[in-house]
């Protein structure tokens, strides 16, 4: 028998892990924090209803398919803002040529960087829970 008060807490707490999630992440160019602490505490959301409610109503919010297309999606991401550097004619990651101005440049350019490590770090953290979580499933 499911433990109703496990699941009521963790339907009350989830969301707020997210939402921390994202705090950290998009105010990690102002303070402490940024991509990979917040896909860390994303993950850890996700791994918490995973535990709670079964590894199979965790992978139907998000399958290991999508993980692996988000893991992929949040390199590029980083690696695509390196590279649009180059091509306004600055250096590798030099956010200052991103924008009009140097410091809307660098603000744009760690944000777009740190969303792609949030996004990689997230997903793979999930791929590394899944795989040992679903061993001997089969």
């Amino acid at each position: 028998m499911p433990n109703l008060i496990l699941h009521v807490v963790s339907k009350f707490l989830i969301p707020l892990i997210i939402i921390f999630a994202l705090y950290v992440q998009f105010h990690g160019d102002f303070g402490p924090g940024g991509g990979f602490q917040a896909g860390v505490i994303f993950s850890a959301a996700i791994i918490l209803y995973a535990m709670v409610f079964g590894l199979d109503a965790a992978e139907k919010i998000i399958p290991p398919y999508m993980l692996r297309i988000l893991a992929s999606l949040g390199v590029v991401i980083y690696a695509g803002v390196g590279v649009v550097s180059l091509l306004l004619g600055g250096n590798y990651l030099d956010y200052s040529v991103l924008a009009s101005t140097q410091v809307a440049g660098q603000h744009l350019g760690i944000l777009l960087v740190e969303l792609g490590v949030g996004i990689t770090v997230s997903a793979v953290m999930l791929i590394i829970y899944f795989a040992f979580a679903g061993r001997g499933r089969e």
